[in-house]
């Protein structure tokens, strides 16, 4: 423990010896009293930085004063609620901005750890902050505050402050200390502090990442404008691709290396992973709620990701970096587990195959595994995950794109746009998917078969459900003007939605079978929130409305690109294509374009890349928000269950 000395002032030099002696002796009397004319005096306590992927306390203290502030009510979904006010307070970048560079995680190695905290993996200890409650005169008393950890060969330590004044103290993990507060060399109030720290690993695909939501999104000029037309590759359509909103900054053309320095940023920029990711909201919301709770966190959810390509195979991510990520998710959760030592390499064995049925896992793949006296146990397992494999990109761009689509010919957004007949196909190998990912969480993770429901694996909501639960959004361009090649087919559209329908069965049906929680509270919750919640004339807010600004020559319609704030409150919760150009707006350099897409005119092409590589058809950070409250409820009751079993 770090000790402190608090001077106080000697007797003699403003303070009577009287006094002194008299105020002593009435905190002892009280404590010694059998019948205290008032309440003795308590010890309370609460872990100093509970969401340790935070260096800073300061930064998880914000969202824990959000949700202590919140209201009865607006407690039923804490997680939404605090987004909602963190939104309002934060108007531009939105909260993530401020934090993102801040975190236990090194972007440059792909793993987690910091300096604030070189045990962040396996800790050792934790700061707490400790009150002496119902001491009369407390501002005028010296507190001597004691601490005695409970293992054998710990050593204890000492402050002395004010006792109406906060006490920082070291508590060892896990074994916890005796602490105790003395006034005059006599013992008033002593408890006992044992800080519960959760460890909940992650991993999936974009719905998981926070796709659609970067912690720092693009911030447009107020007057420049930005065209997409000409060049070797055509939209297919005549309509004049100028006017656009164009990023602020000191870049020439578009693609150049001043343009794409100012692209969004994420936590991680491969995986477009972010703090509005549902996962890390989970996370952070269980670790604020408990004063006597902190949450170490370990995600490696991925943009793209699929059960085979992403969790047991090493997937590089969504976006070209110079260090994509090195190991499959299993793997590098493995490797988390194992804290400063290297996780073992073993070859997966062969009942990973499934029979055949999945014969990417045949043999010869090779992953982490932390021998199991050695790695740290996992409290919950945060998963989302298959959508992409049954195609589910593919099938929404069959039901977005216009016949007349360059895209087609490209195979939607770089993948087969496929229909209905196709998804089902994949959707019958899910199941055996989602058994090896069982075999894997128990054989290379640890989790006992017995508590398999320490998984949580989460239901995609639906995207473009109207408020009755049975309409779907109806034919036409809302939300999508940014290009010409979008078109919503509601007739497709609807096969999209019966194909979610079979993912979501799938998955229930499979998760009870696997014995693991099955998360789809929040799916009611998403009813009249899709893509076409909004207002495409005379929109009451910017947030709601559907239209994107171009400029007509004269002024911006209908609002100035610079007023649009990502992270608004508004009544969808999904982005559209023209939420994500205004969001994420991702662009690739010139050379990135003609070595990799080989691709020689390429303007037109960034438009397409700007709205859907940006997170079209994802949840906004209130969509996740609200995934977030649904995987708490969960988490809450399985946390209790194992907690009720240790006592």
């Amino acid at each position: 423990m770090r000790r402190h000395r608090y001077l106080s002032t000697p007797v003699g030099r403003g303070r009577s010896p009287s006094l002194l002696a008299a105020l002593t002796a009435a905190i002892v009397l009280l404590a010694l009293d059998p019948h205290p004319a008032s309440a003795e005096p308590r010890i309370t306590w609460r872990v100093e930085n509970p969401f340790r992927l935070f260096s800073r306390p300061s930064d998880t203290e914000v969202h824990r004063a959000t949700y202590q502030d919140l209201g009865e009510a607006e407690r039923a979904t804490p997680v939404l609620a605090a987004e909602r006010a963190l939104a309002r307070r934060h108007p531009g970048d939105g909260w993530a901005a401020g934090m993102m560079d801040h975190l236990c995680w090194s972007a440059e190695r792909n793993r987690y750890g910091c300096r604030a905290a070189a045990d962040y993996l396996n800790p050792r200890a934790h700061r707490i902050l400790a009150t002496l409650r119902d001491v009369p005169d407390a501002d005028r008393i010296d507190c001597t505050w004691l601490t005695a950890p409970l293992a054998r060969g710990g050593i204890g330590g000492s402050i002395t402050a004010r006792c109406n004044e906060i006490a920082e103290l070291t508590i060892p993990y896990p074994s916890g200390a005796r602490l105790s507060v003395e006034v005059g060399g006599r013992e008033i109030a002593a408890t006992t502090a044992n800080v519960t720290d959760l460890f909940i690993v992650a991993m999936g695909d974009s719905f998981a990442s926070g796709e659609g939501n970067p912690d720092v999104p693009v911030r447009f000029s107020r007057e420049r404008r930005a065209d997409y037309g000409g060049g070797g590759f055509s939209l297919g359509s005549s309509e004049q691709l100028a006017g656009y909103p164009a990023r602020v900054g000191p870049w020439r053309s578009i693609g150049d290396a001043a343009f794409i320095k100012n692209n969004a940023r994420w936590i991680d920029q491969a995986c477009h992973r972010s703090l509005y990711s549902h996962q890390i909201r989970t996370a952070l919301q269980l670790a604020i709620e408990d004063p006597h709770r902190a949450v170490t966190f370990v995600g490696y959810a991925c943009s793209g990701a699929e059960i085979v390509d992403g969790l047991f195979r090493r997937y590089k991510g969504h976006e070209w970096v110079p260090n994509p990520p090195d190991l499959s998710q299993l793997s590098a959760i493995a490797q988390a587990q194992c804290g400063p030592n290297r996780a073992k390499e073993v070859e997966l064995p062969e009942a990973y195959h499934m029979r055949g049925r999945i014969p990417e896992l045949r043999g010869g793949l090779i992953m982490r595994r932390c021998d199991s006296d050695e790695a740290r146990k996992i409290d919950l397992v945060l998963v989302s995950v298959g959508g992409n494999d049954i195609g589910f990109a593919r099938l929404l761009a069959n039901a977005v794109l216009s016949d007349q689509s360059s895209l087609r010919s490209l195979g939607g957004w770089f993948g087969q746009v496929h229909g209905f007949l196709a998804a089902s196909d994949l959707l019958d190998g899910l199941e055996a998917r989602l058994l090896a990912l069982k075999r894997a969480v128990h054989g290379l993770l640890h989790v006992p078969w017995a508590e398999a429901d320490r998984v949580m694996l989460v239901a995609y909501p639906s995207l473009a459900l109207l408020p009755d639960g049975r309409q779907i959004c109806p034919d036409g361009r809302a939300g999508m003007t940014v290009a010409p090649d979008f078109l919503l087919s509601e007739v497709r559209a609807r096969e999209s939605m019966t194909a979610g329908e079979r993912l979501d069965a799938v998955m229930d049906d499979t998760s009870k079978q696997n014995g693991w929680t099955y998360v789809a509270g929040h799916r009611e919750q998403f009813r009249g929130r899709g893509i076409c919640a909004g207002y495409t004339d005379h929109a009451f807010s910017i947030a709601d409305d559907l239209r994107l600004p171009r400029w007509t020559g004269r002024k911006w319609e209908p609002f100035n690109p610079a007023d649009w704030q990502a992270y608004a409150p508004r009544q969808r919760w999904f982005r559209t294509p023209n939420d994500a150009f205004m969001t994420g707006h991702f662009h690739v350099s010139e050379s990135l374009m003609q070595k990799v897409l080989k691709l020689q005119g390429f303007s037109s092409f960034q438009l397409l890349l700007a709205s859907i590589y940006s997170g079209a058809f994802h949840p906004t950070a209130e969509g996740q928000a609200a995934i977030a409250d649904a995987v708490v409820v969960e988490s809450r009751r399985v946390l209790a269950k194992y907690a009720a079993q240790s006592n």
